[in-house]
Order: structure tokens, then C-alpha cells, then sequence
């Protein structure tokens, strides 16, 4: 990949459509993005996308596979592969749902019941990882009346696959050389570490059979010079587990260690994560997701880390407790619903430092469309949908964006991004200056004779960028 700005988006949220998509990018982001992470684009049932039908058509909504050949044609691409799950409404389940329980197409899911030879204990049930509060199964009708429990580890829409069989791994395969050819870098295993099931574990990352399925699905792309990204939330030794093993990973863990350097101006936390992270990362701060809680577990201290929840509930801008709540359909005790820029109180000084030093850290950074565009959390959208999530999913129009880039904390944003993008020193060696006060941190990234230097101070949020005793930006 590209090592410059990476924009995490909806095919349909900057604008309309794939089209529009490029057309915005091509008049406001040219020289500030270098790679596009396109959230599914494929026809869906629901979650926004991540409930596909199939991997080989273009949801006509959204264009064409030619529309997305030509983005590729201008950034590196990553798609989504959901690895542990279909739509409940696939062509692949329906034709099991005709063909009967006796169908060779069983193979492609996993039976409740034959899984565990019978009803699980209580015991089995609660060692299960799970995010929502419910037993990892649906029931499914045959044509002939005949019922099943297959298992779901998400919502009723997203029946999991069974990546364990002879057509499991012949599907899998399949999907993912479909996703290379059709100009994928990279491919985002989505929900990677759900996806081996084996009875008396957590059924989460369960080892060795996680490592074998992961190797799989890189040997699949690896023809098509891509390569895949497992996406886990979870405690950060996950992720080091998978950078020792040459595997590139998320940092998941920054969003919460930025916003308590920024709440509590203090880098301390912040600086020992600098220290200890895997390089061959990709950096967040904001996705179509909330901001991750349980991947700062170790890094953070407990009360530190409900600090930094209360504060972002009483000092954060129209986010409140309920939104992460069952009245909002949002049961994951994992995240918190809300945008970066209103969880630091739509402070332009705030959220342009965290920018900047996401910019500086290690990995190449990637940012969520509404983040681009400095939203603000969406309650007329939480309202009408009544789903958490969606106050960080708001739809652009054309116009809006144009208004939108008028502002000066977008500008700004623009600027650091395309120094990111482009600024040869950051092809070099990451560095952190040693210093006691936990209220500064200095980083800088030295290629050659060329060395770039971000100079932080977390109480005023000010900063500035320095090569060679120039100063490149201001705050």
C-alpha cells in the first residue's frame, strides 16, 4: 500500500455513489489521499453493508465494478471480506433452505446442535466471547417446515460460514481471488478472530486453527500481489502476536490513549504505546465503528480508562450514555458511539493535534470520512434509525461538502494530510524525543537528509512542524 492517507468510506456517503466518490475526491482530496478503504460495496441485507448476498456483483445502487477498476486506477484499494459470515438472505442459504437439511450445501454452515452433539451446558454457553448479550444462533425454515439452528455470532442477518470444510475453504478461496483481481491491495478481514468455532473454548482466536486460516487466505491473494488485514478488537497482545508473525494490524488503541492525553493533558500513556507498538500498522483514530475500549485494556489503567469514558459523556458534544444503549439497538459494552471531533467537544485545536500526532505515529494513518470532514455526531440520523452507530455514519451531499471544506478546521485538516501523503521523511525511521514533562511530546521521521519534527504541547493543543528549523505548520 501506498504509504500516505488512507479514507475509510461508504461507497454512498460522499455523495451519492462511486462516482460521485471520485469526483469528490478528485476536487478537494487529490493530493491528500493515497488509498481508499471502501466499506462493502456489495448487495447487503443489513449492518450497513456487511451482511453481503455475494462477493461478485456491485451493488447497482452504488455502480459498477468498472467504477470501482477506475478508482483503483488513481489508490490503492482495500475491501471487506466477511470472513465469518453471509447474508441470511444469500443465494447460498436459499438454495440450502430448498435443497433440505440433507443438502451437500450444509458444509457451507455450522449446525448448532450437531456442533455440540446435542444441547451445550450453560458452562459451554458463557465461555463463549460474545459482544451482544444473546446465544450465538438463528433459526432457519426449510421449505419443507423442517427447522435448524445455525450459527450466528452477529445479528439475525449474518449467518456464519463454516471456513473449516472442503467448500468452506473452496468459497473463501474463491471470494478473496474475486476481490484481488478486481484491484484490492489490501483485504480486511472483517470479524477475523470469530471465525473458528470449536466446542469448550471462547471460540475466539482460538489457536493453532486461527493461524492456519489466516495463512490460507494470504496464500490465496498473495498471487495477486494483495495481501489481507485481520480486523480484531480485543486486548493489544493480540495484536503483537500478529505483527511477530509478519502480518500487518490495526491500532486499535490509540483513539482512547489520544483522547486521554487530549481530556487530561498527560502523554505519558501515550508515549509508552509509541514505544512498545508494532510499526506494520495501520493507524485510527475514528471508523465506521465506535472508539474502541477494550483494545486500551493493559495500556491504560482501569480508572483511567473510566475516566476518560466520563469525560468524553459529560465534556464531548451530544454524545450521551443512551446512545450505547438497547433504545438505540447498540448493546456492544466494547465501543463508544460518537465522532472523534465531537468526543473532543468540537474543539478545532484539539482535533487538529490529534490529527497531527496520528499523522507522526507509526503505521500509515487512516481516516473516516466524517473525520475528514470534522463532523459532528448526526442525531437526526440516530433518531430517524434508531441505531447507535449511526451518529457516526451521516450521509454527505455534494453541496454539503462543498460548505463543508469551507471551514478552517477542514482546511487545516487538509493541509496536515497532504504533507502526510506526500513528505518524503516519512518513508524513513519513526523517533520519540525523551522528554519528562508529560505535557509535550516531540516525534520525528528521518529518510536520508531529510528529517520532519512534530512538536506537541497537550495543554494549550498547540503545535508545529519543523524541517530544518523551518516551520512547516502552526498552532
Amino acid at each position: 500500500m501506498k504509504n500516505g492517507v488512507m479514507l475509510i468510506t461508504y461507497p454512498d456517503s460522499l455523495g451519492s455513489n462511486l462516482r460521485d466518490l471520485q469526483t469528490v475526491l478528485s476536487t478537494h482530496f487529490k493530493t491528500a489521499i493515497t488509498s481508499i478503504h471502501i466499506l462493502p460495496f456489495f448487495p447487503s441485507s443489513g449492518d450497513r453493508g456487511f451482511a453481503p448476498y455475494t462477493y461478485q456483483e456491485v451493488d447497482p445502487a452504488f455502480g459498477t465494478w468498472d467504477d470501482i477498476e477506475t478508482l483503483a486506477k488513481t489508490y490503492d484499494l482495500m475491501f471487506d471480506y466477511m470472513i465469518n459470515h453471509i447474508s441470511r438472505k444469500s443465494p447460498l442459504l436459499s438454495k440450502f433452505l430448498t435443497e433440505g437439511t440433507n443438502s451437500l450445501i450444509q458444509d457451507y454452515f455450522i449446525d448448532y446442535d450437531s456442533f455440540w452433539g446435542g444441547e451445550p451446558t450453560e458452562e459451554q454457553i458463557q465461555k463463549i466471547y460474545k459482544r451482544k448479550p444473546k446465544d450465538p444462533y438463528e433459526v432457519v425454515r426449510f421449505e419443507n417446515g423442517e427447522e435448524k439452528k445455525l450459527w450466528s455470532t452477529f445479528s439475525d442477518q449474518q449467518i456464519d460460514l463454516n471456513v473449516t470444510t472442503r467448500l468452506g475453504n473452496a468459497f473463501m478461496k474463491e471470494n478473496l481471488e474475486s476481490l484481488a483481481k478486481h484491484g484490492a491491495k489490501l483485504i480486511r478481514l472483517d470479524a477475523f478472530a470469530y471465525a473458528i468455532k470449536k466446542p469448550d473454548t471462547d471460540c475466539f482466536f482460538v489457536e493453532p486453527e486461527t493461524w492456519y486460516l489466516l495463512a490460507k487466505c494470504r496464500e490465496s491473494v498473495a498471487p495477486f500481489d494483495a495481501d489481507v488485514l485481520p480486523e480484531i478488537h480485543e486486548h493489544y497482545s493480540i495484536q503483537f502476536k500478529l505483527a511477530r508473525n509478519g502480518y500487518p494490524v490495526y491500532d486499535f488503541a490509540l483513539p482512547m490513549l489520544m483522547l486521554h492525553a487530549l481530556y487530561f493533558h498527560q502523554t505519558q500513556f501515550l508515549k509508552n504505546w509509541f514505544t512498545i507498538c508494532p510499526h506494520h500498522q495501520f493507524t485510527t483514530l475514528d471508523t465506521h465503528d465506535g472508539i474502541g475500549v477494550v483494545d486500551v485494556y493493559g495500556l491504560l489503567p482501569e480508572e483511567e480508562i473510566e475516566a476518560t469514558k466520563e469525560h468524553l459523556y459529560a465534556y464531548g458534544a451530544n454524545v450521551k450514555r443512551i446512545y450505547n444503549s438497547e433504545t438505540y439497538n447498540n448493546l456492544d459494552i466494547y465501543q463508544i458511539n460518537c465522532t472523534y471531533y465531537s468526543a473532543l467537544g468540537n474543539n478545532d485545536r484539539a482535533y487538529l493535534l490529534a490529527r497531527a500526532v496520528q499523522f507522526f505515529s507509526p503505521g500509515i494513518p487512516q481516516i473516516y470520512y466524517v473525520g475528514m470532514l470534522a463532523g459532528k455526531n448526526d442525531l437526526e440520523l440516530l433518531e430517524e434509525t434508531k441505531e447507535g452507530r449511526n451518529i457516526n455514519r451521516h450521509y454527505y451531499s455534494a453541496e454539503e461538502i462543498d460548505n463543508e471544506m469551507q471551514r478552517p478546521v477542514v482546511q487545516a485538516l487538509k493541509v496536515l494530510m497532504e504533507l502526510r501523503s506526500s513528505h518524503p521523511a516519512f518513508e524513513g525511521e519513526f523517533h520519540m524525543v525523551e522528554e519528562e514533562d508529560s505535557a509535550h511530546l516531540s516525534l520525528y521521521w528521518v529518510n536520508g537528509e531529510r528529517k520532519l519534527t512534530l512538536h506537541a504541547e497537550f495543554v494549550s493543543y498547540s503545535f508545529t512542524i519543523e524541517e530544518d528549523g523551518d516551520i512547516l505548520v502552526k498552532l
